[in-house]
C-alpha cells in the first residue's frame, strides 16, 4: 500500500483515482503511472491523441526592469530579443556546468515578464537556486506552482480535440514552441505547443477548476488518459532527456549532447558557462550515446557499459521500445566508445549483451515541427 501522507496531490487526483489509475510516488507527488497499461497507452499518443496530468510541474514567474538581463544570466539559452509568445528551451546550470535544471522560458506578453517551468522534483531547489541569483538585479521571482494545473494533449489528434472539443480556436495557429493566452471563466489560461512525447501537441495551464472541468471534456469525447509510464517511454523513443537520468547536477549540456542549448558564442555571459568552454577547450570525457541490443534483454538505468570487461559507461534510460520493438537505451559512455557504430556490451545482472552505438533518437514521429 502507497504511503501518501507526504506525497503531495495534483488537482486530478481524484480522477486518477476514480479511474483506477495505479499510483505512485514522483517528484514529491502521488501521481497516475498508468491507467490501463503502458503500451496501450503509449500507442493512443503515437496514433491518435492522449492527455497527461502535469499539473505536478513547476511555474515561476520573474518580473522586473531587469528580467531579460537576470533570466538570460541564469539561463544557458539566449532569450535577448525574446519575441512575447516564443518558448524557448535550455538549462539552468550551477558553475561547475552541471545542470540545476532543465526548464522551459516562456516570455510573456506583458513586458520584462518570463514564466519558467521547471522539472516538479527540482520546484524547491529551483526556487532557491533562483533567488539565490538575484543580487543585483532588479526583479520579483514567484512560485506560483501551487495556483496552477496543467494538462498535456498529445498526439497527431491533439489538434482536433484542442480546436473542436475544447474550443481552443486560436491553438490551430500556434507555431511549435510558441504560445497564446486567454481566460476561463475570468481567470487566466495559457495555452503552448509543446510537449514531452516528440508528437504533435499542446500544454495547457489553468486555474485547478478548469484543468477539471477540461479534463473531463476531454475524457467524455474519447482522448485516452495516460500515466507517466507511458510519458516517460514516449520522450525516451523521441530522444528527449531525463532530470536525474541524461541531466544532472554532475551531467553538463556538453556531456549530455545538447550543447545546442547552452550558448557559449552567442553570450558572453552566464552562470556555468566558464566551465563549459574550459570542458570545450579540454575535450569531452565521456558522452551521451544510444545504444541498440542484439538481443530481447532489457537494460535499464544503471547498468554497465562494458567494452572487454571494463566498464566504460552507464545506461541512463533503457526500455524494450514499445514503437520499434527493439531493445535500446541511452548510456553515458567514455569518449573513446562515441562513434556511431561502436560495439559495446551491457551488463544485466551476471550476463553481458553485445550492442552497437546508435543515434538517441531511436523513433521518428510523423509530426514536421
Amino acid at each position: 500500500m502507497i504511503m501518501e501522507e507526504n506525497l503531495l496531490k495534483t488537482c486530478l487526483y481524484d480522477k486518477h483515482v476514480a479511474l483506477g489509475a495505479l499510483m505512485s510516488p514522483f517528484g514529491g507527488f502521488i501521481m497516475p503511472i498508468q491507467y490501463t497499461n503502458i503500451t496501450d497507452e503509449h500507442n493512443a499518443v503515437r496514433h491518435r491523441a492522449g492527455m497527461f496530468d502535469v499539473s505536478h510541474m513547476g511555474e515561476i514567474f520573474v518580473s522586473g526592469p531587469d528580467a531579460e538581463k537576470y533570466v538570460n544570466h541564469v539561463f544557458s539559452n539566449n532569450i535577448e530579443g525574446m519575441e512575447d509568445g516564443k518558448i524557448l528551451y535550455g538549462m539552468m546550470l550551477n558553475h561547475e556546468g552541471g545542470t540545476v535544471d532543465d526548464l522551459l522560458v516562456y516570455k510573456e506578453f506583458e513586458p520584462d515578464h518570463y514564466l519558467l517551468v521547471v522539472n516538479a522534483s527540482n520546484i524547491a531547489k529551483d526556487y532557491d537556486w533562483l533567488c539565490a541569483q538575484t543580487e543585483g538585479y532588479d526583479v520579483k521571482v514567484v512560485n506560483a506552482s501551487d495556483s496552477w494545473g496543467q494538462i498535456a494533449l498529445q498526439g497527431p489528434e491533439a489538434e482536433k480535440y484542442a480546436v473542436g472539443t475544447l474550443g481552443l480556436a486560436p491553438a490551430a495557429e500556434l507555431g511549435f514552441y510558441t504560445y497564446y493566452e486567454a481566460e476561463h471563466k475570468g481567470e487566466r489560461m495559457i495555452v503552448s505547443r509543446t510537449g514531452y512525447t516528440g508528437e504533435d501537441g499542446f500544454e495547457i495551464y489553468a486555474s485547478h477548476e478548469a484543468i477539471n472541468e477540461m479534463w473531463d471534456i476531454l475524457l467524455d469525447a474519447g482522448v485516452v488518459p495516460c500515466g507517466l509510464g507511458c510519458r516517460d517511454t514516449l520522450r525516451f523513443e523521441a530522444g528527449l532527456p531525463l532530470y536525474g537520468h541524461e541531466l544532472a547536477d554532475d551531467i553538463t549540456p556538453l556531456e549530455a549532447g545538447l550543447g545546442m542549448f547552452a550558448k557559449v558564442k552567442d553570450k558572453s555571459d552566464f552562470i556555468g558557462r566558464d566551465a563549459l568552454v574550459a570542458q570545450k577547450e579540454a575535450g569531452l570525457t565521456r558522452k551521451s550515446v544510444g545504444i541498440e541490443l542484439q538481443d530481447k534483454a532489457i537494460p535499464r538505468a544503471g547498468y554497465p557499459v562494458e567494452v572487454d570487461g571494463v566498464q566504460v559507461g552507464v545506461v541512463t534510460t533503457g526500455y524494450r521500445s514499445i514503437s520499434t520493438d527493439r531493445s535500446v537505451c541511452v548510456a553515458l559512455v567514455d569518449k573513446a566508445y562515441t562513434e556511431l557504430g561502436t560495439k559495446v556490451e551491457i551488463r544485466i545482472r551476471k550476463k553481458v549483451f553485445p550492442g552497437i552505438v546508435t543515434k538517441r533518437r531511436f523513433y521518428e514521429t510523423n509530426y514536421k515541427k
